[in-house]
């Protein structure tokens, strides 16, 4: 074997060849670079390859390397290549997600002067109008739960806006319910403007400016918001259902913000289909109702000291019925209109309609309407010109067959239909009638707005108005221009509610109203928060620039360049600064000193339900942490707030509205999926005794001591504090001392030396100084007066047992040292001193916990009473009212209390066990003390498991409450107390914690 023919591991590698046999081409080798050269000449006809060079063509190929397709950079030119590791996200996450669009609303496009919308009325009249305040009119529709206030607008839509909706159609279009979520819930969860051109009886024209409130009692602060920027408010009430819990407190509510009140009897038609009540029952029915309201207003302006007693009735005009479900309404003067058309009479229509209810009959035989019966079987003339014809008219539609119904609809009442008319259903043909019967526009609704509602120019209005939802003084310029609703008056705007884009969920609309001057598309102008204050805060200002200026149509916006005062208007790049409430002025012209802010809204409820809720995900807790603030934007009530351990906490009205809040949080303004905590409530702390000995606290320089008592308010005083019946702003501080000396029988001294309320200067807590002049300087009292009542303000917002709020205690000030030195009494100083004095004189004046108690009302038939019962013995509520029936229905009404924290799923579980024949609403009423003293600690709390005593919910609620926010189990006396003072209750045998 030649080993030359072999290298050194053993392989054949042949023998060598010389260098000109190498240089030699063979034919089998010219033949294959033919054949190369063929083949990329095909390969550069099909695709724009670049050739592989000279000295690659010959080379093996892997089969791994082999390329049988382009790569991405040869097909798309200049486009960024991702390489994705394996396992790096899950299979079922593309890794590039397609644009996702996320429709949470029903909107229509914006309507600019090309696009108007069909309507009964021109852009330029509409325009005119806003011009007119004469002709304006602003109201809230209000009332409760599915009575049709949403149903009622649409009727207005449809009057008013051309091929919109089909007769024919069964579905409600729900105009203002924009959201998908109210959609599919089937109420409303937010107020929503509609502004229309309507005629009156007399065919004149007005602008009238409606905001739909939701009816869930849950969502009452929504009321609020439309409330504050309304003159009027019409009342929405179901004939069947009559007055409910929340309609008595939404007509107390707008009482107390000073509007004129009307009514609207809706869903007539349920007197006719549902309850077959003849004509005479159905008006008793109707005037129980009305008496039901009366008693209200009547109670309502008593407790404001109104002179003048609110009364509504249909011949006065503040009454109009309607079936908005069959579209349509009448007032009595409308009424009396069509009978004038339909007999051609000469009658006078004022009169003839003010014979329409209440106690008159009409005589045959001398053809006058009498006060008297004439006769046994006589008919009141509510019933005999108006029940009797709609009820005939109805019982025609549904029962009769079609030459019954013609000859009834052409020979008495003058209607002439199509023959394929008679074809429709029976809804979509009483509509028809009744449309061509009553009319097509609401004109009665009209004139009971035009009479009893007043216009935005009102002088004697807008001074009750401004006054009561203005902080300024009342003879200031800017005051002034309000008054007279001029439009060359300096710029002032309150703006009650922001709408969030429905393109950018972290863009949001400014809706409010033009109370003095004009806004002008962009103009520069100046937001001032609810913080604002030109002497103590002038930080919470912004200055803005108006990028849009539009009148809000729920679906739609119809932008304009200027807006005149007395108008609604809706404002977008304004917001950024905006959180609830704003004040919107002029950024040139007027001074600092001039400038005061509109007062918050003041609710009629409280947000009592607490919920802490995190991300799923901790790397998306900004994207929380914004979309909290944008939810904190839309809900006039929510509060938000971070406590000491970290967990973010919402707090809200009641189940619903927390449901609706998360719903927003996760599809609409963040956009991510969060945890959510089980459902808590708020608490507070009080004392139910004087505190058992003067407690006193030194300044750390031991130059400054404060000595102070506790004991509890007077009863009643708490609740007059909230709702502003006594405010220490008032300018006549002699009226504030006459107030407490009328109202609580106080001393001069006592009422001459209140120092403050607290928390916030409106909270249910008093300070007030009982030194004697005597015993202590007070000019150097009164010079750390403000250092005090920080203290104080400090103590009572944040309480010793669970740094809950203080409600219901009156702190007084008995002894006070006070430092020569001004640095030795600085605030520093005295702030700390003052709030652990208040600490300690609540310690040691017996201390409880205080629960939120809801008020339920309960509607159920009479045998599902004791279910009922046994539904709130287990949920620690009682009856506090002995069922009473509702007139013309089989149903009873139950009013009970039933605590908040024990309140969670109590909806649900009364269903199940009245088989769904039962409905409540629920709304906080009252604060009660938890039974039980939550410092005692010879009672014994086994972990996991609930209080098995009354007697131990004060303690369980109150370490429960300590250890979710982070703080230790019992309260620490140390840290309240001075030393000196522990000695001295030691030395008494006091015992505290």
């Amino acid at each position: 074997m030649d080993d030359n023919l072999y290298d050194e591991f053993g392989n054949y590698i042949g023998p060598e060849v010389d260098a000109e046999e190498g240089d030699e081409v063979s034919e089998e080798d010219d033949w294959l670079d033919k054949l190369d050269k063929a083949r990329g000449e095909e390969d550069d006809d099909k695709m724009d390859v670049e050739p592989a060079p000279e000295n690659l063509q010959r080379a093996v190929v892997l089969h791994e390397d082999k390329k049988y397709y382009p790569d991405a950079e040869d097909v798309f030119k200049g486009a960024e290549v991702t390489v994705q590791e394996e396992d790096t996200q899950p299979i079922t996450e593309p890794i590039i997600k397609p644009d996702r669009a996320r429709k949470y609303a029903h909107a229509d496009k914006q309507k600019d002067r090309e696009h108007f919308p069909p309507t009964t009325f021109t852009r330029d009249f509409f325009e005119g109008m806003m011009h007119n305040p004469t002709l304006t009119r602003h109201v809230a529709l209000i009332g409760s739960l599915h009575h049709g206030k949403t149903a009622f607008t649409d009727m207005l839509v449809h009057a008013t806006h051309e091929g919109r909706w089909d007769i024919k159609s069964e579905k409600s279009e729900r105009f203002t319910d924009v959201r998908l979520d109210e959609q599919q819930r089937g109420l409303s969860i937010k107020s929503n403007p509609v502004s229309l051109v309507l005629p009156s009886t007399r065919d004149k024209s007005y602008l009238v400016n409606i905001m739909d409130t939701p009816g869930h009692i849950n969502f009452s602060d929504e009321v609020t918001a439309a409330l504050r920027i309304a003159d009027g408010a019409v009342v929405v009430v179901d004939a069947c259902e009559g007055v409910m819990l929340n309609t008595e407190r939404l007509i107390r509510h707008a009482i107390q913000e000073k509007l004129a009140v009307t009514v609207v009897i809706n869903k007539f038609d349920r007197l006719i289909v549902e309850l077959k009540l003849p004509p005479t029952d159905a008006f008793y029915k109707l005037r129980h109702i009305l008496d039901e309201i009366n008693d209200i207003l009547e109670d309502a302006g008593g407790m404001l000291n109104q002179d003048t007693p609110l009364r509504v009735s249909p011949e006065l005009g503040n009454v109009v019925f309607a079936s908005s479900d069959h579209d349509w309404s009448f007032s009595l003067r409308q009424f009396a209109q069509v009978y004038s058309e339909i007999h051609g009479s000469t009658f006078d229509i004022d009169a003839f309609a003010k014979r329409l209810w209440g106690d008159w009959w009409f005589d045959n035989s001398t053809r006058k309407f009498v006060r008297k019966s004439p006769d046994v079987s006589a008919s009141r003339s509510f019933v005999q010109f108006i029940l009797e014809p709609i009820w005939k008219i109805y019982s025609f539609v549904v029962g009769e067959e079609e030459p019954a119904l013609r000859a009834l609809l052409e020979n008495e009442l003058g209607i002439f239909l199509r023959r394929e008319d008679f074809g429709l259903d029976v809804k979509p043909l009483l509509r028809l009638v009744m449309g061509k019967f009553l009319g097509k526009f609401p004109s009665g609704f009209v004139d009971m707005l035009v009479q009893h509602v007043p216009a935005p120019n009102n002088p004697e209005y807008l001074r009750k108005k401004i006054e009561h939802i203005y902080s300024g003084p009342l003879d200031s310029r800017m005051a002034k221009g309000m008054f007279e609703c001029s439009a060359r008056a300096p710029l002032l705007i309150h703006t009650t509610k922001l709408y969030h884009s429905e393109s950018e969920s972290g863009k949001f609309y400014a809706f409010g109203r033009v109370f003095s001057g004009t806004i002008k598309l962009g103009e520069r102008v100046k937001v001032l928060g609810e913080a604002f204050d030109n002497e103590t805060n002038d930080e919470d200002q912004r200055v803005e620039d108006v990028t849009g200026v539009y009148t809000f149509q729920s679906r739609y916006r119809i932008d304009h360049t200027v807006v005149p005062a007395g108008n609604w208007v809706l404002l977008e790049g304004v917001d950024a600064s905006i959180f609830k409430t704003s004040t919107i002025s002029t950024h040139l012209g007027v001074a600092l000193e001039e400038l005061f802010v509109f007062r918050p809204l003041r609710f009629n409820t409280n947000a009592v339900m607490k919920m802490s809720i995190e991300p799923l995900n901790p790397a998306e807790l900004p994207k929380m942490v914004e979309g909290l603030r944008r939810c904190d934007k839309t809900y006039p009530l929510l509060k938000t707030k971070v406590e000491e351990s970290g967990e973010h906490v919402l707090l809200g009205t009641g189940e619903l509205y927390m449901d609706c809040v998360l719903y927003d949080l996760r599809k609409i303004f963040a956009d991510i999926e969060i945890r959510v905590s089980d459902a808590v409530v708020s608490f507070c702390e009080t004392v139910v005794e004087t505190s058992s000995l003067r407690c006193f606290a030194e300044t750390s320089n031991k130059k400054n001591k404060l000595t102070f008592i506790a004991e509890p308010l007077e009863p009643g005083l708490a609740e007059d504090i909230e709702q502003q019946k006594i405010s220490l702003d008032w300018e006549d501080k002699k009226a504030v001392r006459s107030w407490f000396q009328k109202n609580y029988d106080w001393d001069v001294m006592a009422a001459r030396n209140l120092w403050a309320f607290g928390p916030d200067r409106r909270g249910p807590n008093l300070l007030l100084n009982d030194t004697l002049p005597t015993e202590v300087d007070q000019q150097s009292l009164n010079a750390v007066k403000d250092s005090v009542v920080q203290g104080f303000d400090w103590a009572s917002r944040e309480g010793p047992l669970c740094e809950e709020p203080i409600r219901n205690v009156k702190f007084k000030i008995l002894h006070a040292t006070v430092a020569g030195e001004q640095l030795a009494r600085a605030p520093n100083y005295i702030i700390p001193a003052s709030r652990r004095a208040c600490y300690s004189a609540f310690l040691t004046a017996t201390p409880r916990l205080m629960e939120p108690v809801y008020l339920v009302e309960i509607i159920a038939p009479a045998d599902c009473s004791e279910a009922v019962y046994n539904v709130l013995a287990r949920r620690r509520g009682r009856v506090s009212e002995a069922p009473k029936p509702r007139p013309g229905t089989p149903l009873y009404t139950i009013k009970a209390f039933i605590p908040v924290i024990d309140s969670f799923g109590f909806e649900t579980d009364l269903r199940t066990h009245t088989q769904g024949m039962a409905f409540c609403m629920s709304v906080f009423d009252h604060w009660a003390v938890v039974p039980g003293d939550p410092l005692d600690k010879s009672i014994v709390l086994r972990p996991l498991e609930a209080a098995t005593s009354a007697d131990q919910l004060a303690r369980d609620f109150m370490i429960k409450t300590r250890r979710r926010k982070g703080l230790s189990e019992d309260v620490s006396v140390h840290k309240f107390f001075d030393e000196e003072l522990l000695a001295h209750l030691k030395a008494l045998d006091i015992n505290i914690v």
